[in-house]
């Protein structure tokens, strides 16, 4: 007799890959709009590649440290949290254990049912206020190297996006040919980015990759037409 498994299929390394979309985001387009508005002012592709590197550098530093900062204020927020529901449920657990029944009856559980697990639940402290952050406060524990695995991807991922955009520039001495080039490499970077992000968030893949490709055109547009203004 053969026993069918039901299988979930669940995108694993979510944080991973948010960390992913959010670096390789900035970095094809902040250094390829910089790029392009260079380009606009110097002839000279190694004035771009020098500003370049010291953008790519810089942005993934700031970008880097805006992860580790929001993983360190995920951290805190829970160890706050936690630190109260151990407090409440010492100070008022017959206010905490109602909240637990009022969980129970939501889910449509008799009353019998409801106060027996209630009860279950409050013999161990450490169970009960895990049952309270995960369903009252709907707080997951974190995981504790999250601010530096999340620093780490981001600020990696931004410096591989940058790469792209600033390549032609180590290869072609004259800055407005190699844009020619970095325009073509970047636009089909971003609309294979696009598609992909739209893929793992569920919205619509043609649309998501033309939106993103569009923004990263629009703004290296902006930034040589600027450049050119001014210069």
């Amino acid at each position: 007799m053969h026993q069918h498994q039901h299988e979930e299929k669940h995108l694993e390394s979510s944080d991973f890959l948010r960390d992913g979309v959010i670096g390789m985001s900035d970095g094809l387009t902040v250094p390829f709009a910089l790029a392009a508005g260079l380009t606009g002012a110097v002839a000279n592709s190694s004035i771009v590649v020098i500003a370049g590197i010291a953008e790519i550098v810089a942005g993934s530093i700031a970008m880097g440290l805006g992860g580790y900062l929001a993983g360190k204020t995920e951290q805190d927020h829970y160890n706050s949290e936690l630190k109260r529901e151990y407090e409440e449920v010492e100070r008022i657990p017959e206010m905490e254990k109602k909240e637990v029944q009022d969980f129970f009856e939501n889910l449509g559980l008799s009353k019998e049912v409801q106060l027996k697990a209630t009860e279950e639940i409050a013999t161990d402290k450490k169970q009960w206020v895990d049952f309270m952050m995960k369903f009252e406060l709907g707080l997951e524990t974190p995981d504790p190297q999250r601010a530096k695995k999340s620093a780490l991807n981001i600020g990696l991922s931004y410096a591989v996006g940058g790469i792209i955009p600033l390549s032609p520039y180590f290869l072609i001495e004259d800055s407005r040919e190699a844009l020619k080039f970095s325009i073509v490499a970047t636009l089909i970077c971003l609309f294979v980015f696009g598609y992909f992000k739209s893929k793992i968030t569920g919205v619509p893949v043609l649309a998501g990759a033309l939106k993103v490709m569009l923004i990263g055109a629009l703004a290296a547009a902006a930034a040589f037409g600027v450049a050119l203004l001014f210069k």
